[in-house]
């Protein structure tokens, strides 16, 4: 027992192929959205169309989320679950097929409907993605599995990010072209993978599709409502989307106002980002060694604290305007407090790490196989809410009240604790 590492799934067919469709979907999402942003810059638009599309897209990638979860809940729980990702990463060839078109045709109508079908297939992905592990995985590897997930998606989040966001920068004229290929590439290569995915049996094969998604949305969520463990470790997913959207979304402003940055310089934003991702792939992984292969929900706690600790001596750290402005990221790395500001990034992500991990595995562990999708699913819908009260919150804060961003980030801070 002592020998045994979690890294030990990705050597076998019940894991590997699963986890590598899900890290190449995020990862293709991420190119994707950054790469638009790319190409909005290779046309020159305006200030004004760049900050149209910065509202625009999050809210068209997430509206399917309302729409759909309560149908793809049921899909998931009806069709046998191999079968479910293979067709999901199929659709994903047919949307990056229309994405490119409209890479090589540079129009951002058809960019924006291909971003909505993305969102589309994310969200009937999403049900099968976390139901699937409780039936290919032992109880006392779901932390560990859960852990690889969560680490897989942080790193193929940024990384993609990073990779789409250079596209046009390295490409040049031949940007769209670069574009266009290499989002078919990765969704091919997505639906390849999902074909070593051996078969998993349905949770509930005999299900009847109720196609209302209203009435069947409100069913879900009761679902997820049943019992009490699982409803308060689903409330607290979302409210780790709440506390992420809010505090990424603060990033790039933060950056530029407080750190230092270059104006329209995103790397050191990117950096900062870096940080909290890798803190909480880190965090991920070692949820399994802290708890003892278990489902530990004592980590919970631990995490939230953490969270709010690290993001509080972030307040304290850089409450005001940066001693020295114009850096890079070399420069922001060499200049002062800067260590402080980097170790309290990576720490608040290393602590959600800590936070959401044992959530998801609680979840999978206490809720009934014939029930799992849909729960996944009701958890979806809920986490899109808060995501959206996460972009509401903060907008109304500086928009309304003229809160700073350090005021911001005390004010989550403090709420976390709460």
């Amino acid at each position: 027992m002592s020998s045994y590492s979690q890294f030990s799934l990705l050597k076998q067919r019940r894991f590997l192929p699963f986890f590598l469709v899900q890290a190449l979907g995020a990862f293709n999402d991420n190119v994707y959205r950054q790469a638009i942003i790319g190409l909005l810059g290779f046309m020159a638009v305006s200030a004004d169309e760049k900050a149209l599309y910065a509202q625009l897209a999050p809210a068209i990638f997430i509206l399917p989320y309302f729409l759909f979860s309560s149908i793809a809940g049921q899909f998931a729980e009806k069709l046998e679950k191999s079968r479910l990702i293979r067709i999901t990463t199929a659709m994903e060839i047919v949307i990056m097929t229309l994405a490119a078109a409209g890479f090589l045709t540079q129009n951002m109508t058809v960019l924006l409907v291909a971003l909505f079908c993305t969102g589309v297939q994310s969200t009937l992905f999403g049900p099968v993605k976390y139901s699937i592990m409780p039936s290919v995985l032992k109880p006392e590897e779901l932390t560990g599995g859960n852990g690889l997930v969560e680490m897989g998606t942080s790193m193929s989040i940024l990384v993609g990010m990073i990779f789409g966001g250079l596209i046009f920068t390295l490409a040049g004229t031949h940007g769209p072209v670069v574009a266009a290929i290499t989002i078919i590439v990765l969704a091919i290569t997505g639906n390849l993978a999902s074909r070593m995915i051996p078969r998993v049996e349905a949770g509930a094969p005999d299900l009847k599709i109720n196609w209302n998604p209203i009435p069947e949305s409100i069913a879900i969520w009761r679902l997820t409502r049943k019992q009490l463990a699982v409803r308060n470790a689903v409330l607290g997913v979302s409210w780790f989307w709440f506390f992420g959207t809010l505090l990424t979304s603060q990033l790039p402003a933060y950056a530029e106002l407080h750190l230092g940055a270059l104006p329209r310089d995103t790397t050191v934003y990117i950096f900062g980002l870096a940080l909290f991702s890798i803190g909480t792939g880190v965090g991920s992984l070692l949820c399994e060694k802290l708890s003892g292969r278990t489902v530990e929900i004592g980590l919970v706690p631990l995490g939230a604290f953490g969270m709010s600790a690290f993001l509080l001596d972030l307040y304290f750290a850089r409450s005001g305007l940066p001693p020295i402005s114009g850096l890079t990221v070399g420069s922001f790395v060499s200049a002062p407090g800067s260590t402080r500001i980097i170790i309290d990034l990576v720490g608040i992500g290393l602590f959600a790490g800590f936070f959401v991990v044992p959530l998801f595995a609680l979840i999978q562990s206490r809720t009934p196989r014939e029930e799992m999708s849909r729960v996944i699913a009701g958890m979806n819908i809920q986490n899109a809410l808060f995501i959206v009260a996460a972009a509401g919150t903060g907008l109304f804060l500086q928009r309304v009240l003229g809160w700073s961003i350090p005021q911001v980030l005390l004010a989550l801070a403090v709420g976390n604790l709460l």
